[in-house]
């Protein structure tokens, strides 16, 4: 019987200790926003027209190389085919003249 009181007065003990003292009433997000907004997540600084191609791992698929391609101005975009220096390359027609040209990792669309 003494052991019963025993652990119940323990039992007691530990959820009074666990129960919440003041309800927390706090309204808008847990962590907040600070003052000024960081450093942008991606650089939409226009890289045509870069004079120079960047080697470096490429993530872009084939699709994303040819609409950054299309969307320099170029047209008749032959088969694109990633050199080992991870540039995607192909021919294409710009302003009526056909050249080669190339994507690197940065997206920056050069004519060769």
């Amino acid at each position: 019987m003494i052991r019963t009181i025993t652990v119940a007065v323990f039992a007691a003990g530990i959820l009074a200790a666990c129960s919440p003292g003041e309800p927390n009433n706090a309204e808008g997000p847990v962590v907040s926003s600070p003052e000024s907004p960081m450093n942008s997540a991606v650089d939409t600084t226009p890289t045509t027209g870069e004079t120079t191609l960047t080697p470096g791992a490429n993530s872009f698929t084939e699709g994303q190389a040819r609409g950054a391609m299309e969307n320099a101005g170029y047209t008749a975009i032959g088969p694109l085919t990633q050199n080992e220096q991870g540039v995607w390359q192909a021919e294409g027609t710009k302003a009526g003249a056909t050249t080669t040209v190339s994507v690197d990792y940065k997206g920056a669309v050069t004519p060769q």
